[in-house]
């Protein structure tokens, strides 16, 4: 048999001095389990963002303005965040493995269904139950995370799912122009849908790690239910982290969703100049997501979420003059990092808030980002009556100022803090 050896320091296994097989043998399915959640957040973020950049091609194959066909996107992104509030719920009953494979399967068939509209009212009427479908899983992933990482580890992967969103989302953006005069736009859904059935594949060998049916499956009342919400924001610690989160997607939806317009306005570029000036927001999450989950691991988040919020400001204050079309997209990057310093973090507060009711806490957590997002969208849109500039800078004066306010009110989060703070007491076991 091989022996385990010893975990270096930095190791998943680390605080393993020597260990039984079966041990090593769930540690190494962990991790390969947490690369396949990363590749299904990914697609899923690939596949909402990858219709952006489509949005012209579409409005000249259906005949149809470019302001009807754009319905595409928040008829996806909205029933995606109302329905997640429904799956946290759900999860703590029956548990995720159920949730997550049918929400994975759901994705696939809906996105494949989505090629066959022939119209655009067809077409706009796919986007939302393919929300619907696909909301299950990047939710219950990092409410996962919870159970699977102890709160001192919970970091790293928590590092990996949220660079697999901004990932999706830039590649999306970007892949989406290019490879539609290929294959064209029936062909990048149904693309995006037989890699969806590879990660399935894929994710099945690991579903004993996703979680059985609680126990008890004693029905709640909607009194209940509520009063369970309450009890998470009830804390100050809770009222906090998911106010955060709340304005830190305002702000990162708003800045990301104009900067296709921006680029157009400003640098005259078309749609594959756009998707390729906004690649590198996803390349921080990629290359230093994991290593930034390390550093909240080892020194808490007390530092970086505020140095997080500063860097996403200074990367929208450095928009506001004429620069040069490379700084422009050097800003892009910095503003994804400032994403990724936040967000993960943030994430990995929550899930030391929900106590039994995880899934709970985590849909609120994606409840508020995804409505963040679409709430940043509209405001930074009617700030754009005054121009880009005045508009990045209102966005980049608010940042800023969250920033600053963040050196405080996160100062308790260092190295340790969250597992000895959960919330259990707040809910007590169902019977």
């Amino acid at each position: 048999m091989r022996s385990a050896g010893p975990a270096s320091a930095h190791s998943p296994r680390s605080g393993l001095a020597a260990v039984p097989s079966e041990a090593v043998a769930l540690l190494d399915a962990r991790e390969r389990l947490l690369r396949v959640l990363a590749a299904a957040t990914f697609l899923i973020f690939f596949q909402a963002y990858m219709v952006a950049p489509l949005i012209p091609r579409l409005s000249a194959v259906f005949h149809i303005s470019a302001q009807t066909i754009g319905l595409i996107v928040p008829a996806y992104m909205v029933p995606y965040g109302v329905s997640i509030l429904f799956y946290g719920l759900l999860s703590d009953r029956i548990g995720r493995r159920r949730i997550m494979l049918a929400s994975l399967l759901a994705f696939i068939l809906l996105t494949a269904a989505t090629a066959t509209a022939q119209s655009a009212s067809q077409l706009i009427s796919w986007r939302p139950l393919t929300g619907i479908g696909a909301s299950g899983d990047v939710p219950l992933a990092l409410a996962l995370m919870g159970e699977l990482f102890p709160f001192e580890q919970r970091g790293r992967p928590l590092g990996w799912l949220f660079g697999a969103m901004a990932g999706g989302m830039a590649f999306g953006s970007t892949f989406g122009a290019l490879v539609e005069p290929l294959i064209g736009w029936r062909g990048v859904f149904l693309g995006t849908s037989a890699v969806g059935a590879c990660v399935l594949t894929l994710l099945l060998p690991y579903r004993h790690l996703l979680g059985d049916a609680p126990q008890t499956r004693t029905p709640e009342s909607l009194s209940t239910v509520l009063t369970a919400y309450g009890a998470l924001l009830s804390s100050w610690r809770g009222r906090r982290t998911y106010t955060y989160v709340f304005v830190n997607a305002i702000f990162h939806s708003g800045v990301f969703t104009w900067l296709g317009v921006y680029f157009s306005q400003r640098y005259g570029l078309g749609e594959v100049g756009i998707g390729l000036a906004l690649l590198g927001y996803g390349v921080p999450g990629f290359v230093f997501g994991p290593f930034i989950g390390r550093a909240a691991d080892r020194w808490g988040r007390r530092w970086l979420v505020p140095s997080g919020l500063a860097i996403g400001g200074v990367a929208a204050a450095a928009l506001v003059p004429d620069v040069p079309l490379v700084l422009a997209a050097v800003a892009v990057t910095a503003l994804s990092l400032g994403y990724d310093m936040t967000q993960p973090l943030l994430a990995g507060i929550v899930t030391a808030l929900g106590g039994r009711r995880g899934g709970q806490a985590m849909g609120l957590n994606v409840f508020l980002l995804f409505t963040g997002f679409g709430l940043g969208s509209l405001i930074f849109g009617e700030a754009l009556r005054f121009g880009f500039p005045a508009a990045l800078g209102i966005f980049a004066l608010v940042q800023g100022a969250a920033a600053v306010t963040a050196v405080p009110l996160f100062r308790s989060e260092g190295p340790g803090a969250g597992a000895s703070r959960a919330q259990a007491a707040v809910f007590p076991a169902r019977r």
